[in-house]
C-alpha cells in the first residue's frame, strides 16, 4: 500500500538578502506585499530547504517527490542533485527519488515568481503569488503502480455514460504481467460492479455496467461513486459521478439532457492576510459561501486550482468552468507551457463530475488583438483538448472588444464574453442590447457572460447610486438589473459574475483601497456579505431569508429615504421603530419609501423570517460615506466657468471634435499622450469599428469618464480650456 509522508512543516526559507526563517507549508511571500497596492510586490526567486531525514524504502518499492504547486517556476534538488524544472505556478508535478536516498536526505527547491516571456500568466489584473503554497509530500509505494510520471496525472481515467457505461483506463509503471482490478461502490459502500484486465504495454481498460444507474445532478442531487483499482500492492480510490453535458444556442445549458441554469460567480485562490496560501478550512468556507449564495456554477479563475476545490464542487454539484492562466496577451515563446499547463489541468483533474468546460483563454486580444498566430494556437488548444478528453466542452472568456465575426469566436465549443457595459464604459442596458444583437446575427453559437461586475467598497453609502461611485448601493443596483436581463435570456448558457470575493491586484488603487479589485460580493477576509450577495440568493437559493438592505447606510440626509429589501419569499411585511408600516407582495425585489425624522429601527418580516436595521436622519451627506477620488472625478468641472457654446469644449461629441482640423488636432495630441500615459497594453488594443462609432459618438467628456482615474482631473480642465479658444 502507499504510504504518504507530509513534508509541510519546518522548511528553512530564504528571500533575497533577508536573514531565513523557518516556516510551514502552505507559504507565500507575497501574502502581505501582494495586495498593498504600488505594484511593488517582490517578484524574484527564493529557496526553500527541508531536512527530510532518513526515509523507509524498500528494495521493492520506490520513492517519489510530489508537489502541489510553486508558483511560478520552480527548480528541484534531492541531496544537491538536481531532479528537474517546472514551468507553471497552479498544478501538481512529481519527481522521482528512489535512486538518490541516502541517509540523511535534503530537499533544496528554488521558487522564482519573476517577469518572463516563456511562463503564463504574466500580463493580467490579479497578484502572481510565489511560494511553495500548496504542499510538499514523498509517496512510498511499490515499483509496480498507477504511473505517477505523466504530467502529475493520477494514472486512471474514468469515463461514465448515463446508461451506466463506465470506461475505465489505467495507466502503469512496472506492472508487465499484473492484472488491475476495478470495483465501483455506491455512496453506501455497496459494490455494484466489478472487473479485471491484463496489464499491456502499460495500460489496462476495463468496460463496467451500473445497473439502474444514480445520476449525478448538480445541487439538486451530487451523487458520487467510488471506484478502487488496485496493481499488485498499489491501490487508488477515485470518486465520479455519472451525469451529462451538452449546450444548446437555443436552450442554453443541458444536465442529463434537461436544461439547467448555470448560475454563478467566478472565484480566485486568494484571501487576505494569507494570500494564495489557504487552508482547507478556507476552501470549505468558500464553498460554503458559494453554496449559501445558491450559485449552480462557479468559474475557477484564471489557472488550475486546488484539487480540493474540484472535490467540493463534485460534492456539492456545483458546475465548474476550469481553465489555464493562457491571459491578456498571446506570447508564441510560451506556446509549448500553454500546451503543458492544459495537459496538466485535463489529466490531473479528468475524473471529477463537477467540470463541464475545459477554458482555453481569457481576454486573449487585450494585446496584439486575434492575429493569426493567436488563432493558429487556439485551435491547436482546442484540438489537443478534445483529443485528451473527448467527453467535455471548450470554452473561452473574449475581451468585450473583440469583434464576434472574429474567427477566434468559433475556434471553442461555447464562448462567453467579458462584459462590462454600466461600468467600465457604457450602460448597463447596453448589456441587453448586445446579447440580443449576438444572438439574432449567431443564432447557431451558443453564447455566455464570463465576467460582468462592479467595484463596491461597504464603506461607500448613498442614496443617489452612479456609475463609477464604488458604493455599495450601485453595486447592488447594477446586479439588479443584470439578473432581471439573464432571466428573460434563458439561451445565455453560463452567467458568472466577477467575483465572489475581492481579491488581490497589487497594481489597483481606487475605490479607498489600494491593491484590491472590489468587485466581488463578499469581502476579501469574507466577513461582509456585500447586500448585492443577497440579491443573487434571492434569485437562486432555496434557504428562506429576509435581507434588508443598507445596513452600513445608517446617515441619511433624505427626508423619504427607500428601504430595499431582498427576499425568495413573496410577501414581506416592514415596521418602522416597532409599527407596521407596509406590506408588499412582491418577488426578489421589494421597495419601500420611507420618511424619516431622527433615530429608527427598521425590520422586515416574512412569515417567520426577519431582519432588522437602524438608521437616522442627518442635516447633510456623511462624508465617509463617498469615495473621495471619485467625488474629484464626478465634480471635473464645478470650479470651472460657464462653457461658451460657440467654442468647442469637452461637452462635444468626440466625431465634431475630430472634424475640425485645429480641434482634432488638439484632440489627436490628447491620445498621444494618453498613450504614453497608459503604456504598450493600451497601444496593442484594436477597438472595433462599431465601439469606435458608438465612442465618436459620445460626448469628449464622456469618453474621459470611461478612463476613470488614469485621467487627472487637473487634465480634464486644461484641455478644456485648450477647447475653448477654438472657434466652431
Amino acid at each position: 500500500m502507499r504510504n504518504i509522508i507530509h513534508l509541510n512543516r519546518g522548511w528553512l526559507f530564504r528571500k533575497g538578502d533577508a536573514a531565513p526563517e523557518t516556516v510551514d507549508l502552505p507559504h507565500t511571500w507575497n501574502a502581505q506585499d501582494g495586495a498593498d497596492g504600488g505594484n511593488d510586490y517582490y517578484r524574484g526567486v527564493c529557496t526553500y530547504e527541508k531536512a527530510v531525514g532518513k526515509i523507509a524504502c524498500r528494495e521493492d518499492e520506490e520513492v517519489w517527490l510530489e508537489i502541489g504547486a510553486a508558483s511560478a517556476v520552480c527548480t528541484v534538488f534531492w541531496n544537491g542533485s538536481l531532479l528537474g524544472e517546472h514551468k507553471g505556478g497552479y498544478s501538481a508535478f512529481r519527481f522521482p527519488v528512489t535512486d538518490l536516498l541516502c541517509g540523511e536526505n535534503l530537499l533544496s527547491v528554488k521558487v522564482d515568481n519573476s517577469p518572463r516571456r516563456d511562463v503564463y500568466p504574466q500580463r493580467a489584473d490579479f497578484t502572481f503569488y510565489g511560494g511553495l503554497y500548496r504542499g510538499v509530500d514523498l509517496i512510498v509505494l511499490p515499483k509496480a503502480h498507477f504511473d505517477l510520471s505523466c504530467h502529475g496525472g493520477k494514472g486512471i481515467a474514468i469515463t461514465p455514460a448515463v446508461n451506466g457505461d463506465v470506461q475505465v483506463a489505467c495507466f502503469l509503471q512496472n506492472a508487465e504481467g499484473e492484472r488491475v482490478t476495478c470495483e465501483i461502490y455506491d455512496r453506501e459502500g455497496r459494490s455494484v460492479s466489478a472487473g479485471s484486465a491484463p496489464v499491456s504495454d502499460g495500460k489496462a481498460n476495463f468496460s463496467l455496467h451500473i445497473d439502474r444507474v444514480h445520476l449525478w445532478q448538480g445541487v439538486k442531487d451530487p451523487y458520487l461513486y467510488t471506484l478502487k483499482a488496485t496493481v499488485g500492492g498499489d491501490e487508488i480510490c477515485e470518486r465520479f459521478g455519472v451525469r451529462s453535458f451538452a449546450v444548446d444556442p437555443a436552450r442554453g445549458f443541458l444536465l442529463n439532457g434537461e436544461p439547467y441554469d448555470l448560475i454563478g460567480c467566478a472565484r480566485h485562490q486568494d484571501r487576505a492576510g494569507v494570500g494564495c496560501a489557504l487552508t482547507g478550512e478556507m476552501m470549505r468556507e468558500d464553498m460554503r459561501i458559494l453554496r449559501e449564495m445558491g450559485a449552480t456554477t462557479v468559474r475557477l479563475a484564471h489557472y488550475q486550482h486546488h484539487p480540493y476545490f474540484y472535490d467540493l464542487a463534485d460534492e456539492c454539484g456545483v458546475v465548474v468552468w476550469a481553465e489555464i492562466p493562457y491571459i491578456s496577451e498571446h506570447m508564441p515563446e510560451a506556446v509549448d507551457n500553454v500546451r503543458s499547463q492544459m495537459e496538466e489541468l485535463i489529466l490531473q483533474n479528468y475524473n471529477h463530475p463537477s467540470i463541464a468546460f475545459w477554458g482555453l483563454s481569457n481576454e486573449i486580444t487585450v494585446v496584439g488583438g486575434a492575429s493569426e498566430d493567436c488563432i493558429a494556437a487556439h485551435r491547436a488548444l482546442n484540438d489537443l483538448c478534445h483529443r485528451l478528453d473527448p467527453t467535455r466542452l471548450t470554452a473561452m472568456a473574449n475581451l468585450f472588444l473583440l469583434e464576434t465575426d472574429s474567427p477566434l469566436v468559433r475556434v471553442p465549443d461555447v464562448r462567453s464574453y467579458n462584459l462590462y457595459y454600466g461600468w467600465y464604459v457604457g450602460e448597463m442596458e447596453e448589456n441587453d442590447r448586445w446579447f440580443d444583437r449576438f444572438h439574432a446575427e449567431h443564432p447557431d453559437l451558443a453564447i455566455g457572460l464570463s465576467e460582468f461586475g462592479a467595484d463596491a467598497n461597504p464603506q461607500y453609502q448613498t442614496a443617489s447610486p452612479v456609475k463609477g461611485d464604488y458604493s455599495e448601493s450601485y453595486q447592488a443596483l447594477y446586479h439588479e438589473h443584470m439578473m432581471a436581463m439573464r432571466m428573460s435570456r434563458p439561451w445565455i448558457y453560463a452567467m458568472h459574475v466577477w467575483n465572489l470575493f475581492d481579491f488581490a491586484a497589487d497594481g489597483r488603487d481606487e475605490g479607498g483601497k489600494k491593491g484590491v479589485n472590489q468587485k466581488g460580493l463578499v469581502s476579501f477576509d469574507r466577513k461582509i456579505k456585500k447586500d448585492a450577495f443577497y440579491l443573487y440568493k434571492a434569485y437562486l437559493s432555496e434557504e428562506k431569508f429576509v435581507h434588508l438592505c443598507g445596513s452600513r447606510y445608517i446617515d441619511r440626509p433624505e427626508e423619504v429615504t427607500e428601504i430595499k429589501v431582498y427576499s425568495n419569499l413573496d410577501r414581506v411585511s416592514l415596521y418602522l421603530d416597532g409599527e407596521l408600516f407596509e406590506t408588499k407582495d412582491g418577488s426578489r425585489v421589494f421597495r419601500f419609501s420611507v420618511p424619516i425624522s431622527g433615530e429608527h429601527t427598521v425590520r422586515a418580516v416574512s412569515g417567520e423570517y426577519s431582519d432588522e436595521i437602524r438608521i437616522r436622519r442627518v442635516s447633510a451627506p456623511n462624508p465617509a460615506y463617498a469615495c473621495e477620488t471619485k467625488a474629484e472625478v464626478a465634480n471635473w468641472f464645478d470650479d470651472a466657468p460657464k462653457i461658451d457654446e460657440r467654442f468647442f469644449s469637452i461637452r462635444d461629441r468626440v466625431k465634431d471634435i475630430k472634424a475640425h482640423p485645429v480641434a482634432g488636432a488638439v484632440y489627436g495630441r490628447m491620445m498621444q499622450e494618453a498613450m504614453k500615459r497608459i503604456g504598450d497594453v493600451a497601444k496593442s488594443v484594436q477597438i472595433p469599428k462599431e465601439m469606435q462609432e458608438r465612442m465618436d459618438n459620445m460626448t469628449l467628456e464622456e469618453n474621459l469618464r470611461m478612463a476613470g482615474h488614469m485621467v487627472k482631473p487637473e487634465m480634464i480642465r486644461a484641455l478644456n480650456e485648450t477647447l475653448q479658444k477654438i472657434k466652431k
